[in-house]
């Protein structure tokens, strides 16, 4: 044997982990998808995205060799199948154990799936010794179908800008990448009793919406690269917010007659409303939803938001920052811990 792996046969295959790391563990950050540049695709390329990397939510999870396969934790179901899928394409014939010790709300407009798939993926990756190269584990789990938010979020981390797919697409391409500011927060506001699309209701919604118009898509890419990357690297709250508000305002329009209006949670909408109406620079909603999010300058200005939001909406309120880096992938040997 060398380095666990049989010497014979498929060299690839991992059957015995002596030499290998005892346990992984993955945390991978949420993310605001904050909307699409085109949707019209009349240049060759389509969608193309902005998004904001988040320090909380995420999923964090321990993958080690045993001596019996299990998965445990929030979202078993779903890891179950992805772990078994990254077994496969990093060569381990050994069993595994996967404990997920929490987890980005799934169908929330978070990026959940995509996190918790690269997240097995880099694990089974560094367990089988192998690297964890983000743009080979996402082009191997069919992830970026449309946007590369959650691909970058995880790799790098900040405020991110994908260049859509093309003909030949494999991962959308980050083509800018800002930091967020450190003193500026997040309002998120979720919706207990709400989901957003995933899956075939997604890509059934995506069939039904109406062609875009080539203007309103041009438009979009002027305000998105002249109003707000600028005003973010210039650490102008009012600009950046009321570039991304305008942008989500156009959008959700867009997405109205398939989502149920501008906002998928008429909660959430009423509180984003409220908000908007007491001055907040920024408020939108990630991808689908049903996820609201408001922009603040400092830490107490977005608890004092909180604390004002109406209790009777019964929403989810959490305080968060955007994180300018990207998973963190931590290695244990045996004996470490």
């Amino acid at each position: 044997m060398l380095g666990g792996r049989e010497e014979t046969g498929n060299s690839d295959l991992v059957h015995e982990p002596q030499h290998l790391p005892a346990q992984v563990t993955v945390t991978a950050p949420a993310r605001l998808h904050l909307g699409f540049l085109d949707l019209n695709g009349g240049l060759g390329r389509r969608f193309g995205s902005l998004g904001i990397t988040l320090d909380a939510p995420a999923t964090r999870l321990v993958l080690a060799f045993a001596a019996q396969e299990s998965v445990r934790g929030p979202d078993a179901a779903r890891a179950r199948a992805l772990l078994a899928r990254a077994a496969a394409a990093e060569g381990i014939a050994a069993p595994l154990a996967l404990t997920i010790a929490e987890a980005i709300p799934a169908h929330a407009g978070l990026g959940s799936g995509t996190q918790l798939a690269l997240a097995i993926a880099a694990a089974a990756a560094r367990l089988a010794g192998h690297p964890a190269d983000v743009a080979r584990l996402a082009a191997g789990l069919d992830r970026g179908a449309r946007s590369g938010i959650g691909i970058a979020a995880f790799a790098a981390g900040g405020v991110i800008l994908d260049g859509g797919r093309g003909p030949a697409t494999a991962v959308p391409p980050v083509i800018a990448r800002l930091a967020f500011p450190p003193a500026w927060r997040i309002l998120l506001l979720a919706d207990p009793a709400a989901e957003g699309l995933s899956g075939r209701a997604e890509q059934e919604a995506f069939a039904r919406l109406p062609p875009f118009p080539d203007r309103e898509a041009a438009s979009l890419c002027r305000l998105v690269v002249m109003a707000a990357l600028p005003a973010l690297a210039e650490r102008d709250l009012a600009g950046f917010g009321a570039a991304v508000t305008e942008w989500q305002e156009r959008i959700g329009d867009h997405f109205a007659a398939v989502q149920g209006g501008r906002f998928t949670s008429p909660r959430v909408a009423a509180a984003l409303a409220a908000l908007r109406r007491e001055g907040v620079a920024g408020v939108g909603q990630s991808s689908w939803g049903p996820t609201g999010f408001a922009l603040f300058a400092a830490e107490a200005e977005a608890e004092r938001a909180r604390a004002a939001i109406d209790p009777a909406l019964g929403l989810t309120l959490c305080v968060t920052r955007g994180r300018n880096r990207g998973a963190e992938v931590l290695v244990s040997d045996a004996g470490e811990g």
